[in-house]
């Protein structure tokens, strides 16, 4: 159920005017829950049962928000570690499986990471996961040498 749920999530996110439908107050909940049973056809019986009973209840804008929490619940169930790696630049398969592999061995928990690049890091990577953050970045490390200047000086 949980990954024909994520599969929906990233066809709603593909498809803008499907969000904008179950968003809009005016479309009637019927309408909106045979959409959400025409998306999910061929999906397990019970997927479909509460994507029409979601939209029944009238919170099928949320849906992108109760898949979140479908997600932080199994995360938490099997204790997974949902992190984010920020590089200056794209990194291998190799490097990316090394960083995951000692961020899993000192947190003892297994790793699902989002990466991203951002060149403006200069170099180094930023790690966040979930409200901690690492910032082992050229630009971060120079932005707290900057600070420590400015504070030496008052």
């Amino acid at each position: 159920m949980h990954e024909e749920l994520q599969q929906l999530r990233s066809a709603f996110d593909d498809t803008p005017d499907l969000a904008g439908l179950l968003e809009n107050p005016e479309i009637e909940s019927r309408l909106k829950a045979d959409v959400l049973t025409q998306v999910a056809q061929g999906s397990d019986e019970i997927v479909v049962n509460f994507l029409r009973l979601i939209a029944e209840k009238g919170r099928a804008a949320e849906l992108a928000d109760i898949v979140d929490e479908l997600d932080a619940l199994v995360a938490a169930e099997h204790q997974i570690l949902d992190v984010e790696l920020t590089t200056a630049t794209e990194l291998s398969d190799k490097e990316f499986g090394r960083i995951l592999g000692r961020i899993e061995s000192a947190s003892g928990r297994k790793v699902q990471a989002e990466r991203k690049v951002d060149p403006d890091l200069i170099g180094g990577i930023v790690l966040q996961a979930g409200s901690m953050r690492l910032d082992a970045s050229v630009r971060g490390r120079l932005e707290r040498l900057r600070h420590d200047l400015a504070h030496a000086r008052s």
